[in-house]
């Protein structure tokens, strides 16, 4: 091995990710035959349909408004009070479970993520979260020595698959102590799929009978699209099951700003801790405050401030979530395209209910995509399949992408 001057834990990390790798191919794509030509389906963030990166104007109307110190200033490093308190309304509303809550700011959701890593798993020990995920997953398990496994999100019936999950958390829990489980819903990315009542009861049955035999089970629910995934209080409904659970047994929601706000690039979010025991609540908001402080410090105070005006203001609110609505149905409308063409061309597509992706199983999605070069197609090779992202793509140029796509397929893996 070429000499280094890393630490061991940290030789030959590198950050090669798929997703910017695949946006800088569509860009050098825009560069050579134009914008016009070139479907970017690779952007995780919400464009218009002349393909502008969107800010919902109440959101750019209350930033510009606040005072120079609400922006410039430190923050606590747990996070602005009166945003700890407003970050539980907004992520909760109507839905808030019987449980005591306790809320830390954090850097984003990935910061949420990375908390919930460090602090409810030991070295050395394997996380758990469905084969379809947000591949950052990983490089976060990794960067903080720990391994990740998978169960298998959907049975051959594309179905959710509650026994692969059982399987995988009775044998993680053969040989460790706890157990880190990392369930993104509703509106899941890549999928766009959202668990149903009858899957939430059925992860809880799974979890409650594996903590009877005292081990400690952190779920963490990652819902950083919850704000584009339908009625605001019907896709949260599923937060009241998290109640009365038992003590062993520690909920963490991991919010972000990103989505629902479009302010991807100001890194603000918040974990909420939910428990049956207090103590245990407590202890959840002072051991990741620690860990904040022993990470970045404190975030960003305007982003903050920004939740907390809005969600204290009717009128405000009423306004941020009918700006919401529109991107919601904006973004419903492209899907619905989408689905009816794969439907038309026999391209089955996995169960999508709502969300900024949806994705396409292959045994080879790095030639796909590339295939997709052909037609100016870009999108997101995963290791199951491809990403396609609804979230940035005009309604004009979605017409025609499944058959393309399908064409693709068949090339591929004929």
């Amino acid at each position: 091995m070429a000499f280094s001057m890393v630490a061991s834990h940290s030789r030959g990390k590198s950050a090669a990710d798929k997703i910017f790798g695949a946006s800088a191919a569509a860009n050098a794509a825009k560069a050579k035959f134009g914008k016009a030509a070139v479907t970017d389906a690779t952007i995780g963030a919400i464009l218009d349909d002349n393909e502008a990166l969107v800010c919902l104007p109440t959101v750019e109307k209350v930033f510009r408004s606040l005072p120079m110190p609400d922006i410039i200033a430190y923050a606590p490093i747990a996070g602005l009070p009166g945003y700890l308190e407003t970050v539980i309304e907004a992520a909760f509303l109507n839905n808030k479970p019987e449980a005591y809550m306790k809320a830390v700011a954090t850097s984003g959701g990935s910061g949420a993520i990375h908390h919930a890593i460090w602090n409810y798993s030991e070295v050395g020990q394997t996380i758990l979260t469905s084969d379809w995920h947000w591949d950052p997953y990983r490089v976060l398990a990794d960067g903080l020595l720990r391994k990740l496994d998978t169960f298998e999100y959907f049975d051959d019936k594309l179905q959710f698959n509650v026994q692969s999950l059982e399987k995988k958390v009775g044998e993680l829990l053969a040989r460790q102590d706890s157990l880190l489980l990392i369930i993104n819903t509703p509106a899941h990315n890549p999928v766009g799929y959202s668990l149903s009542d009858g899957d939430w009861d059925a992860v809880l049955d799974v979890l409650k009978k594996a903590a009877k035999n005292d081990k400690k089970i952190t779920l963490f629910v990652d819902v950083a699209y919850l704000d584009y995934s339908g009625e605001k209080n019907a896709c949260r409904a599923f937060m009241k099951k998290f109640g009365n659970l038992p003590s062993n047994i520690l909920v963490i929601v991991g919010y972000s700003m990103s989505k629902g706000f479009t302010v991807y690039g100001m890194r603000t979010g918040a974990m909420i801790g939910l428990s049956s025991d207090q103590a245990i609540a407590e202890e959840f908001q002072n051991i990741n405050q620690y860990t904040s402080r022993a990470t970045w410090s404190n975030i960003n105070r305007g982003a903050m401030t920004v939740l907390t005006t809005i969600y204290k203001d009717k009128e405000l609110l009423t306004q941020l979530e009918g700006e919401r609505d529109h991107y919601y149905k904006k973004i419903k409308e492209r899907a619905d395209i989408f689905a009816a063409e794969a439907k038309a061309v026999n391209l089955t597509t996995l169960p999508y209910i709502a969300g900024f992706f949806l994705s396409i199983a292959s045994g080879n999605p790095e030639a796909v995509c590339t295939k997709l070069h052909d037609d100016n197609i870009f999108a997101v090779p995963l290791a199951k399949g491809v990403r396609v992202a609804l979230c940035a793509i005009p309604a004009a140029k979605v017409k025609g992408m499944a058959g393309k796509i399908a064409n693709a397929l068949a090339a591929v893996e004929k």
